[in-house]
């Protein structure tokens, strides 16, 4: 599993690792059956091009709220929401080419139109 970590471009000291999800499974499965999150991790689905519905979610078989980013293609905040579990779904009111679910304490620490640098890619 790619792990990549996720930072602010305007205060890098905000980071968190993230699992890098591009594969069809590994977006199928996402954090769905899991117990907890910790605070500092979190996962990342990543599509090919900028979409509304290819980057909605759903939250059946969450133990757990989240806090969920959408980012365009140029790793911009275009939305962002604190998912409730169990909820049917969740579309952002942007398309979207990322998608990060995050512990649900660092939903304030993000806002829309903050840019996200991702590390460890590669």
């Amino acid at each position: 599993m790619k792990i990549v970590t996720l930072s602010k471009l305007s205060s890098p000291d905000v980071e968190v690792n993230i699992r890098y999800c591009d594969s069809f499974f590994c977006k199928l499965k996402g954090l769905m059956f899991t117990r907890e999150l910790d605070p500092d991790e979190g996962i990342m689905f990543v599509e090919n091009g900028e979409s509304k519905v290819n980057t909605s979610i759903h939250m059946f078989f969450m133990r757990y709220d989240l806090a969920v980013l959408w980012l365009d293609n140029d790793r911009v905040i275009v939305d962002k929401v604190l998912a409730k579990k169990w909820a049917p779904f969740y579309i952002p009111q942007k398309a979207a080419q990322y998608v990060v679910e995050l512990h649900p304490s660092k939903f304030a620490e993000f806002e829309i139109g903050d840019q996200l640098v991702f590390g460890g890619e590669g």
